[in-house]
């Protein structure tokens, strides 16, 4: 259970006060999601979902509750964000923020089919497409996935960790960072960033919402793409790259190029995007190592590993190998 902040049905009331919601019926915690506390409620009027945000400021959250309202003004399958009765989204209870959302009906599929699959990649590209132009509000509230941001993130990680290791992993990090080719040119917009099976809901086998926004944040255009392709074979991922040795040949482009093809269909990728496709993909594998910062000798390590076998096919030829 994902529930950090425990809630009485009193506590419930009190909130559901400042809303046109009906009377509290029932309520129950939601188990899928690890950082924020989530709760489905019953009224009079229907269902419904609460989160508490355990550990963004008002800010991150209203930049959250402003985006999820311009979305479902664009007609967007996400939650909405409902307004209590005079007009707020952002509620604050006991010094931490909440939102209130409209339920939607649908299930958690961990294996999408293949035409399950195409939906997700439909949705993100148009996700982009929306946001290409969208302002937003209190961006710099949130964790936004830029260079700059990475390498403060890892460097407060060495710090934290404070081994030797981590901070001969840290050198390395920097080494990556420093090479990466970004121009100021590149698009950037909104991107969800967490497309996890919990995440996605379907109904009756068709795409029904994108949920959870909570790690949204204002970046390349193409990150959420990239966080979608998995240029490796399908047999290396975290529970077995150690079967492999160093430089062993990991990686496949057959469904990585597929899916490019695919979001193309819906937001064609301009010159400079393709050209630096390369970079943004290893710009998401160093976000992945800030999460996992401690795992692995810096000599040798998952992501480690990624990065070695890009350098080694190198930036054009992992062009050519997508598109």
């Amino acid at each position: 259970m994902a529930v950090k902040t425990p809630f009485s049905a009193s506590e419930f009331k009190e909130i559901l006060a400042r809303y046109d919601l009906g009377a509290l019926l029932d309520f129950a915690p939601i188990a899928h999601g690890s950082v924020q506390t989530n709760f489905f409620l019953q009224t009079t009027q229907g269902r419904f979902v609460f989160r508490y945000y355990e550990n963004r400021s008002p800010g991150s959250v209203a930049f959250e509750s402003h985006l999820l309202q311009y979305l479902t003004q664009q007609h967007y399958p996400c939650p909405a964000v409902l307004l209590d009765r005079h007009g707020a989204a952002l509620g604050i209870y006991h010094e931490k923020p909440y939102l209130l959302f409209t339920f939607v009906d649908g299930e958690h599929l961990e294996r999408p089919d293949e035409r399950q699959q195409q939906q997700l990649i439909q949705r993100v590209a148009q996700l982009q497409n929306i946001t290409r132009d969208y302002q937003p509000v209190n961006k710099d509230e949130r964790l936004n996935y830029t260079v700059e941001n990475c390498r403060e993130l890892a460097r407060q990680q060495a710090r934290r960790i404070g081994t030797t290791n981590a901070h001969e992993k840290l050198v390395w990090f920097e080494r990556v960072l420093a090479r990466l080719q970004l121009p100021s040119s590149l698009p950037c917009g909104i991107c969800h960033c967490d497309f996890h099976f919990s995440n996605i809901l379907f109904k009756d086998g068709e795409f029904a919402a994108l949920l959870d926004f909570d790690d949204a944040n204002y970046t390349f255009l193409t990150y959420d793409l990239v966080t979608l392709i998995h240029p490796f074979l399908p047999t290396f991922d975290w529970y077995s790259w150690s079967d492999f040795q160093p430089g062993d040949h990991i990686l496949d482009f057959s469904a990585a190029s597929r899916t490019v093809r695919e979001y193309e269909r819906y937001r064609p990728l301009r010159a400079d995007e393709k050209q630096h496709l390369f970079d943004i993909f290893q710009l998401s594998i160093m976000f992945d190592c800030i999460w996992y910062f401690e795992r692995g000798q810096v000599s040798d390590f998952f992501e480690k590993r990624k990065i070695d076998a890009l350098d080694a096919l190198g930036r054009d030829a992992f062009y050519r190998s997508l598109f």
